[in-house]
């Protein structure tokens, strides 16, 4: 076998091994399905057989986890199988960057680091415009790291307050039919936000800023006639905001502010023929200074591998039924 090729890596101890192999090997199966080369684990020796493009392949994926294993980094399935993609991209070396730098710490002693290199890109986005526009499926992240961002820059006292709103019901506000009062009605529709703030938090702190007024939350038709200043404004679900509102919205910042808008295109539920707004700004801000605009796509997805696959099953039906 003329391009046959045998590596072995060398672990410093088991339990490094292990954390490379993952839990019950998870990961070893993980690189497993993807290449095709022989991959098997010893005690603390990882052995790579057969082509040699696929060994130095997997090699430089099992080198690059090994690396973000030794510098603290608890690996996960997502990361293995990112790792992977990157690789077959001839981008491993890329997968280090995401790790370098921590975003934030959470309550519970947790470093929160981007997982993609479009949530990195979005990070980026946010941290070098005064306003950022985050655009994608479901999983991609955008609703928690604006919340990160959002905690951290409190945190640094780059803002006063954080302001959470959204669109309060899919097609249209109708805040009056709800029970209890404004709280109690904008709640339900906020609550991926609020779950955000109590994982990055911790509980007591979280209910402490919502008691003092810190962290506030209105549904979108209350920003009207204000003017946010020195605060760190997230519009979430933004896909369901008409052209006026979002024009309404975005003209609500003021000095020292940052604001976030997030939504998902393939998830608009605004009546037949109403224009939507997200989609309307991403095309009349383009290039504008001081605002950001990051796409992301199905491989930002961090939950399951299904959800993926189906992010990109429903995209490929659709544009064959545009296609009809």
């Amino acid at each position: 076998m003329p391009n046959y090729l045998e590596k072995i890596v060398e672990f410093a101890d088991v339990q490094e091994a292990k954390a490379v192999f993952g839990f019950n090997d998870e990961f070893l199966r993980l690189a497993r399905e993807r290449f095709t080369c022989k991959i098997s684990g010893r005690g603390t020796q990882l052995i790579l057989s057969g082509d040699q493009d696929e060994v130095y392949m997997a090699l430089g994926v099992f080198e690059e986890l090994l690396g973000l294993c030794r510098c603290g980094t608890s690996l996960t399935a997502h990361d293995v199988r990112y790792a992977i993609k990157l690789a077959r991209e001839g981008s491993t070396q890329q997968l280090h960057e995401l790790f370098e730098e921590t975003i934030y710490v959470s309550a519970q002693g947790r470093s929160i680091k981007p997982k993609t290199l479009g949530q990195k890109r979005y990070i980026d986005a946010v941290r070098q415009n005064d306003i950022t526009l985050g655009v994608g499926p479901a999983g991609t992240g955008k609703t928690y790291l604006a919340v990160v961002l959002a905690v951290a820059a409190l945190r640094n006292h780059l803002v006063e307050r954080i302001i959470l709103t959204r669109p309060a019901v899919e097609a249209g506000e109708r805040l009056g039919y709800l029970p209890g009062d404004l709280k109690e009605k904008v709640d339900p529709y906020l609550r991926p936000l609020y779950d955000a703030l109590r994982d990055v938090m911790g509980e007591e702190t979280y209910k402490r800023l919502i008691e003092k007024g810190i962290i506030e939350t209105a549904p979108l038709a209350y920003m009207r006639g204000r003017t946010l200043e020195r605060s760190f404004i997230i519009l979430d679900e933004a896909q369901n905001t008409t052209s006026r509102q979002m024009k309404m919205f975005l003209t609500r910042f003021g000095f020292g502010s940052k604001m976030i808008v997030n939504g998902d295109l393939t998830q608009v539920d605004l009546p037949r023929g109403m224009r939507c707004g997200l989609k309307e700004a991403m095309r009349a801000l383009d290039g504008v200074k001081g605002i950001g605009c990051v796409e992301f796509s199905e491989t930002d997805v961090i939950r399951h591998d299904v959800v993926a696959r189906i992010i990109a099953a429903y995209a490929q039906y659709e544009q064959e039924e545009t296609e009809k």
